[in-house]
């Protein structure tokens, strides 16, 4: 009996270090689940937040999307228009050319004809100070005419009166 007595304390006490062991275990396992229910809550929370970010990110970029290509449509349908304006441009530009080159030669023919016009300007001023002359002469002479005409207007009138017709 002594041994069943020895042994029986043993199996006792196995019993009490796994009560132990469950009641720790139990005591355990309720502060992991006041960490993980709250958690696990949270991230489910958060994950469908950030599900409804996504989604709305995707719908902004699909919007997006749309309208760039109408944009870029209507870009490609301008730019179109633009190279076309930019040959009329080209085509302008070289006709503005070939002109300036025959403005330049004719220009360049003009320049006998500047020594003609100087010359014709200086003989301009000549008879101008010619003229200015012959009407200086012109004015001396009405003076003069003047001067006659009272000088021998009074002699003339005596004589008249003695003349018959």
């Amino acid at each position: 009996m002594s041994e069943q007595e020895s042994e029986a304390p043993k199996a006792v006490s196995h019993e009490d270090e796994y009560a132990r062991l469950s009641e720790v275990f139990e005591s355990s396992a309720r502060r992991w689940e006041l960490i993980i229910y709250p958690s696990l809550f949270a991230f489910i929370v958060l994950a469908l937040y950030g599900f409804y970010l996504i989604y709305n990110l995707q719908r902004d970029v699909h919007y997006l999307a749309i309208s760039v290509d109408r944009n870029m449509t209507t870009l490609a349908g301008n730019m179109q228009v633009v190279a076309k304006n930019m040959g009329q441009l080209t085509t302008n530009v070289r006709a503005m050319t070939v002109s300036l080159a025959s403005i330049d030669h004719k220009v360049g023919t003009l320049e006998p004809m500047l020594a003609n016009i100087h010359s014709m300007d200086q003989s301009m001023r000549d008879m101008t100070r010619t003229t200015g002359a012959l009407n200086a002469a012109a004015q001396g002479m009405n003076l003069h005419m003047y001067r006659m005409n009272r000088d021998l207007g009074r002699p003339m009138r005596i004589m008249n009166a003695f003349m018959p017709w």
